[in-house]
């Protein structure tokens, strides 16, 4: 009868060791520790959920404060969506975000401390030559970006698609792609509207949002998505029910933060937060971040002037009253009604018609 001979160089595993030894001696505290972590074992990939005890959640390894990116606005580690109306500034600042990562320069006025890092900004908004219009001039030339900040946009000769169930599916296998090979953490999307793939823009845009937030996690990603508002009331305080296709865009993100036009100084911008988790509201409705938008160079951007409350900056009840009032003047003007008609239509006094429509002559 042949007997089991060990290798001089075997080691068994520390967990087989502990339970050898259970025949022998009783275990002590540590030891059982020690055997209740082998046993639990890491999850399997496979399990629709992990599960820990609260106190371990605690206590995750390498465990640090979330870095600002932009900000009290946007932290590491979040899927933020930015959104405003069309031709506020939305892809002006978001390539002023990406230029500031890539550089580990934080912009002034905002702040942040952070080291240079590489960005991918999708760009799903501007031609060629429109990007190169905002980042060019005749005297000072090009613009010169960062090594780490990449600019990608649709390839309109890639035949993939056809190789996946649906067109979302193509897209997020191909954003898995670049980021597995450029290495890239951080990414910005110009904007969600181009990515839908459906006729149901709302659902198609949730279901996208809910990828990222997967693929944030899987990756350890910090995302930050634009999208548009559609026709608001310029007298209402901005709120997440402004965000165009659906509000529940807000429920898969971690911040958000909106760009809002002063009615009351023209050419004035401000930005408010409008969802945060990593950090407190810092620019709420009492304290929004002014800002105009420069090219005093050859680099577009946003120029932080101040902080105001929103009231300050939307348009009063009067106002609105006043400029609807005009617009149906010259509506009914432009009907070929007398002075007389559009005076007893509107409740305008004579002189407040007769002003508007010499005004308009003069224009």
């Amino acid at each position: 009868m042949s007997s089991y001979k060990e290798h001089p160089t075997f080691q068994r595993p520390a967990e087989i060791e502990l339970i050898r030894s259970m025949s022998h001696r009783k275990l002590t505290a540590r030891e059982n520790k020690r055997l209740d972590k082998y046993l639990q074992g890491p999850p399997s990939s496979k399990d629709a959920f992990i599960i820990k005890p609260a106190a371990d959640w605690l206590e995750t390894e390498n465990d640090t404060h979330a870095g600002k990116l932009f900000g009290d606005f946007w932290y590491q580690g979040e899927l933020c969506i930015m959104f405003a109306d069309t031709n506020v500034g939305k892809s002006i600042l978001a390539v002023q975000i990406g230029d500031s990562l890539s550089r580990g320069i934080p912009i002034p006025g905002i702040g942040g401390d952070r080291p240079a890092e590489k960005v991918l900004y999708f760009d799903f908004e501007l031609s060629a030559a429109q990007f190169k219009k905002r980042y060019s001039s005749d005297l000072q030339g090009n613009y010169r970006f960062g090594p780490g900040f990449t600019r990608l946009v649709f390839n309109p000769d890639a035949d993939g698609a056809r190789k996946f169930a649906t067109y979302a599916d193509y897209l997020n296998n191909a954003i898995e792609n670049v980021l597995i090979t450029s290495g890239a953490r951080i990414l910005i999307i110009d904007n969600i509207t181009c990515l839908r793939s459906s006729t149901e823009a709302a659902a198609s845009a949730v279901a996208l949002m809910s990828k990222l937030q997967a693929i944030k996690s899987q990756y350890g990603l910090s995302i930050l998505v634009l999208a548009h508002t559609p026709k608001r009331n310029p007298a209402r305080p901005i709120s997440r029910n402004d965000l165009q296709g659906s509000k529940m865009l807000i429920n898969f993100t971690d911040s958000a933060f909106a760009i809002g036009e002063s009615q009351t100084d023209k050419g004035l911008r401000y930005l408010k937060q409008i969802k945060q988790r990593s950090g407190t509201q810092v620019h709420g409705a009492d304290n929004v971040c002014l800002c105009r938008m420069i090219k005093p160079n050859n680099f577009l951007h946003f120029d932080i002037c101040g902080r105001e409350p929103e009231a300050r900056h939307l348009l009063h009840y009067t106002e609105q009253q006043r400029k609807a009032n005009e617009d149906r003047i010259i509506q009914l003007h432009d009907q070929g009604l007398s002075l007389r008609a559009i005076v007893a239509e509107t409740n305008s006094s004579l002189g407040t018609v007769a002003r508007l429509l010499r005004r308009l002559e003069k224009v």
